[in-house]
This record gives C-alpha cells, sequence and structure tokens, in this order.
C-alpha cells in the first residue's frame, strides 16, 4: 500500500492506492497542527498500514524536475525554495515531517508540480535580466504540472491527445499550459504561482514597478500578503469562492484568461483542442462559457446542455478545436510516478 500526501495550506488530502487503484481517502481542514490532521485523516481511512509515502511538493525549482526519493539532501532542496512558493512548500515540508516522525523507517517520494515544464523552451522561461540574477534562480517555473500530467494522461488513455492541446486549470489557483505533441512549451505562472491569470486571493499578473510601489505602501512582508493573499476575486468581488464573488469579479477572471489564452495558443502555432479541470473548471459552466466565448474566433464554440458536466455535452466549432473537461486526479499520477520510482529501485 502506499500513502499519497497532498498537504495545502489550510488542508490535508490524503489517498491510499493499492496499485493503480485507490482504496481509501480523506480530507482534513488544517488549523495549526499538521500531526493533528494527518492523524484524523489516517483514522478516517481506519488507520490502514502503508509501506512508503509520496509527497506532492509544489516547487522543485530547476534541479528537481523528476520524481525521486526525499533524501536529507532533496528536503534540504525542497527547504530552499520556501520563498518561492510561500503558500505551498512550507505545508508540503510539514506533511513530510510529521508523517516521518510517526514512521521512522517509512520511505518517502516526491512528485513536483514544476516538473512538468521542464520542457519549455529556454526562451519561455528566461526573463530579460541579467545573467547574474537569472542563474541565482530568477526565472519561470510554472506550475499545476501533476495536474496537466494527469490531464494529458487521462486524454491518452482515451486516444484523445491533440497536437495542440489549450490546458485550463481553473480553481482557487488558476493557470493555462500550452501543450505541444503532449509536452509543455509554455504557461501562465512563472516564477512563483502567483503570476498569470485572476485567483481566488491571488492577483496575478501585475507590473514588477506596482509590486515596488506595494512594497514602499505596505512593506515587503506587507506587499506579499497583499498579493498572495488579499488580492484576486477577493479584492474585486470580496469573495474569494467564484461561486458566490461578485460579478465583476468573473468578468475580470474571464476577460485574463483569454487574454491569456491567446499567447498559449501563439505558442503552439494554433489549437486543436481545450481541456478544463480543477475546481471552476470542471463545475463552473459559465466560466467555460465565457471562456469558450472569447476564443470563438479559433473555432472553439460553446453549446451547453442541459447538463454540460460531462464531454459528450460540449461541441466543437466549425474548425473542429474538440473541448473535454476532466477530473483532477493529481493524488493517483502520484501514485504512479512513486511506484515508477519504487519499481526503479527494485521495491
Amino acid at each position: 500500500m502506499l500513502l499519497v500526501v497532498n498537504a495545502g495550506s489550510s488542508s490535508l488530502k490524503l489517498g491510499l492506492f493499492h496499485g493503480p487503484h485507490q482504496v481509501a481517502q480523506a480530507r482534513v481542514d488544517v488549523t495549526a497542527d499538521y500531526g493533528a490532521a494527518l492523524q484524523a485523516g489516517l483514522a478516517a481511512m481506519g488507520n490502514p498500514v502503508f509501506l512508503a509515502a509520496a509527497h506532492r511538493v509544489v516547487h522543485g525549482g530547476a534541479a528537481l524536475t523528476g520524481p525521486c526519493r526525499i533524501t536529507p539532501a532533496v528536503r534540504a532542496q525542497i527547504a530552499a525554495l520556501v520563498g518561492l512558493a510561500p503558500l505551498h512548500n512550507p505545508a508540503a515540508l510539514a506533511g513530510i515531517d510529521v508523517l516521518a516522525a510517526l514512521h521512522p523507517a517509512l520511505p518517502h517520494y516526491a512528485s513536483f508540480d514544476t516538473a512538468f515544464h521542464a520542457t519549455n523552451p529556454q526562451v519561455a522561461v528566461r526573463y530579460a535580466i541579467p545573467q547574474a540574477d537569472h542563474d541565482a534562480g530568477i526565472r519561470r517555473y510554472g506550475f499545476h504540472g501533476l495536474s496537466y500530467a494527469s490531464l494529458v494522461s487521462t486524454l491518452r488513455v482515451r486516444g484523445d491527445v491533440p497536437r495542440r492541446l489549450l490546458a485550463c486549470h481553473l480553481g482557487n489557483g488558476a493557470s493555462l499550459c500550452a501543450i505541444l505533441d503532449g509536452q509543455s512549451v509554455a504557461t501562465t505562472m512563472g516564477y512563483s504561482p502567483l503570476d498569470g491569470l485572476t485567483m481566488g486571493t491571488r492577483a496575478g499578473g501585475i507590473d514588477g514597478n506596482a509590486v515596488l510601489a506595494l512594497a514602499a505602501r505596505h512593506g515587503l512582508d506587507g506587499a506579499g500578503n497583499v498579493l498572495n493573499r488579499a488580492s484576486g476575486l477577493l479584492a474585486l468581488g470580496g469573495r474569494a469562492d467564484m461561486r458566490d464573488t461578485a460579478a465583476q469579479a468573473r468578468d475580470h477572471f474571464i476577460y485574463w484568461a483569454v487574454r491569456h489564452a491567446g499567447s498559449m495558443v501563439a505558442a503552439m502555432g494554433g489549437v486543436d483542442g481545450v481541456a478544463f479541470t480543477g475546481g471552476i473548471g470542471e463545475h463552473d459552466a459559465g466560466v467555460r462559457g465565457g471562456i469558450l466565448d472569447g476564443l470563438a474566433h479559433l473555432g472553439a464554440s460553446y453549446m451547453p446542455a442541459a447538463n454540460d458536466t460531462h464531454a459528450k455535452h460540449l461541441h466543437d466549432g466549425a474548425s473542429h478545436v474538440a473541448i473535454w473537461i476532466v477530473s483532477a486526479q493529481e493524488e493517483r499520477h502520484i501514485a504512479q510516478e512513486a511506484g515508477a520510482v519504487m519499481a526503479a529501485e527494485g521495491r
């Protein structure tokens, strides 16, 4: 049995896998004590026996570009990247450390959200800044990679992977990815998960001098809090939840998703399919429809049915741009990646 740990800033998701099959799951809200949350999650699954654990880690930097066993050196690399993903890497480390304390002999593995974007060309990841700053790690990385990798795997099993796929991971965190021949060639998030689309509490794309102005106004830590925790839908519409935020916030989200989608399509030289995943992407027909309406000039059309939660209710336009809704299966993908590493180790 393999335990998958997806530790977020406010919740902890656990999945228990026997080979490719998920046999149990749990979700626990986290206040301040990851140890209590983990024990509660394990208790909810009947305190199962497992032989290894696999963890979702958002930021792997330039070096950690594939699933791996967590050694002290790998843990140190994850910790060194906390500043690049302040809402996520500390939670991953907490999940790793708490479970290691409970089960000292347990082998641990990591899968990284940044890894899927390691195939981006240099021109896509390089900021136009001095070489020394680039060498210090200030570059674009991209995120939501486990979601995109899982999406591609799901479509591949169906035989549906188009050559040029616009993938939309839309949730409290939101991004787009240009996937060409199954590989990421561009994405909207950059150095951190802050860039790109309007999000639940994150500002999305913002001019660097505006960031400096916020830092002058609020101080460095205060500006970071504004940009990561007090902006986005929350700032525009009073609520971070798309289901009950103001109309102007929804309009902002859709407008910038369409703007960024144009750049993703340009990076691929066109588009053959559009796939939606994530909480908003899977469940909000109005947002999907608004984005596809904005892409109508590409041939992507939207014809909602009484129940459009499945791909069969979405219809492509005259230019044959296929449209899918794909359920997020990050934990399953993490389990598959960890299983491959364990097999290579002879486990």
